[in-house]
C-alpha cells in the first residue's frame, strides 16, 4: 500500500522518477501507435475522418476514467476538477491548442508538404518545449542537459535526414501544428498542478473532438463516416485506445516530471517504431538511421537519468 501510494503521490520525492517511467511508457505506446496509424490511415482513407473518429474513441475512454476518478474523490489526495474560471478556461484552451487545431493543421499541411520535411519539422518538438519551459516554467537547463538535447537533435536528423526539405505552405502548417503542441505541453504542465490527469485528458480530446467534427462538417467530409466498414472501424477502435493510453500516461508524466525531460524521453518512440518496421518487413534500416536510433535511446535515457539524479531541469511550477 505504501509503495502504491508513493507511486500515486505527485508530491513525493520519487515523483520525477515515476514521471519519467510513465514517459517511457508513453514512448512505447507512441512507437506502436505510429507504426499502426500508418496502416490505419491507408485502411480508412481520409486522414481527417480517421483522426476525428480515433480522437472520439480516446475522448470517450478518458471521459470514463475522469468520471470514475470523480466518483472516488472522497479518498483521493489530489484535486480533480479545476477551480475557478481560469481553470475551466485552461481546459478549453487545452482542447483548442492540443486536441483540435494542430491536428487539422498537421494533416492539411501533410497533403502538400514533402514527407521528409514533415518528419524533420515535427521531430523538433522537444527543442521548442525545452525553450518554452525555460521561459514559462522557469526550468533550469544545465550544461549536461543542453549537450544531451543537442545530441538528441542530431540523432533525429540521422533518422530523418533533411535531404530534399523545402519550405512551402504545407511545411508552414506543419510548423504551426508543432508550435501548438509545444504550447500545449507547457499549458498542460501548469494546469496539471491543480487538475486531475483524466479530467485534463478528457477535456483535451473531448473539446478537440467537437472542433474536429465541426471541421468535417465545414469541409463536407461527414459522409465519409457512414461509408466505413467493420475492418475500418476496428482500426479506428484500436488506434483510439492507443491514443487514450498515450494521453493518459503523457499527462501523468507531465504532472510529475519537468516538461523538457518528459518530451525528450518521448523521442524513444522512434526507435520502437523502427524495430516494429524491421520485424514486419524484414528490412534493416540504413546504417545512419540505425545509428540515429541508438543515439536517440542513449541521449533520451541520459536526459531522464540526469533529471532523476537532480542534475537535469528543475521547474518552479507548482507540483500537483
Amino acid at each position: 500500500m505504501n509503495r502504491f501510494s508513493s507511486f500515486l503521490d505527485t508530491r513525493s520525492p520519487a515523483a520525477p522518477r515515476v514521471g519519467l517511467l510513465l514517459a517511457l511508457g508513453t514512448a512505447v505506446v507512441s512507437g506502436v501507435a505510429v507504426f499502426l496509424n500508418a496502416q490505419a490511415v491507408r485502411a480508412v482513407g481520409d486522414p481527417i475522418v480517421f483522426t476525428t473518429l480515433k480522437n472520439g474513441v480516446a475522448a470517450v475512454v478518458l471521459l470514463g476514467l475522469a468520471l470514475a476518478y470523480a466518483a472516488s474523490r472522497g479518498t483521493a489526495s489530489t484535486p480533480s476538477l479545476p477551480r475557478g474560471r481560469m481553470g475551466w478556461m485552461g481546459l478549453v484552451a487545452l482542447g483548442i491548442v492540443g486536441g483540435s487545431v494542430p491536428f487539422a493543421l498537421f494533416f492539411t499541411g501533410l497533403a502538400d508538404a514533402s514527407a521528409p520535411a514533415a518528419a524533420v519539422i515535427h521531430k523538433t518538438l522537444f527543442v521548442w518545449v525545452a525553450l518554452l519551459a525555460v521561459v514559462f516554467l522557469r526550468e533550469r537547463l544545465g550544461g549536461l542537459q543542453i549537450a544531451a538535447l543537442v545530441v538528441l537533435l542530431g540523432a533525429q536528423l540521422l533518422i530523418q535526414p533533411p535531404n530534399g526539405v523545402v519550405l512551402g505552405g504545407g511545411e508552414l502548417l506543419i510548423a504551426l501544428a508543432t508550435a501548438f503542441w509545444a504550447v500545449e505541453t507547457i499549458l498542460a504542465r501548469r494546469l496539471l498542478a491543480s487538475v486531475g490527469t483524466a479530467v485534463a485528458g478528457a477535456a483535451r480530446m473531448g473539446i478537440g473532438l467537437v472542433l474536429l467534427v465541426g471541421w468535417l462538417a465545414v469541409t463536407g467530409r461527414m459522409d465519409g463516416i457512414g461509408t466505413l466498414g467493420m475492418t475500418q472501424w476496428a482500426w479506428v477502435l484500436g488506434t483510439g485506445l492507443l491514443l487514450s493510453a498515450y494521453v493518459a500516461t503523457w499527462y501523468a508524466a507531465l504532472k510529475r516530471a519537468p516538461a523538457s525531460a518528459v518530451t525528450a524521453v518521448l523521442t524513444i518512440g522512434a526507435p520502437i517504431t523502427g524495430v516494429l518496421h524491421v520485424l514486419a518487413n524484414g528490412q534493416m534500416p540504413q546504417p545512419g538511421v540505425a545509428l540515429g536510433y541508438l543515439v536517440t535511446a542513449g541521449a533520451a535515457g541520459a536526459i531522464g537519468l540526469l533529471a532523476v539524479r537532480g542534475k537535469g531541469p528543475r521547474s518552479s511550477a507548482a507540483h500537483a
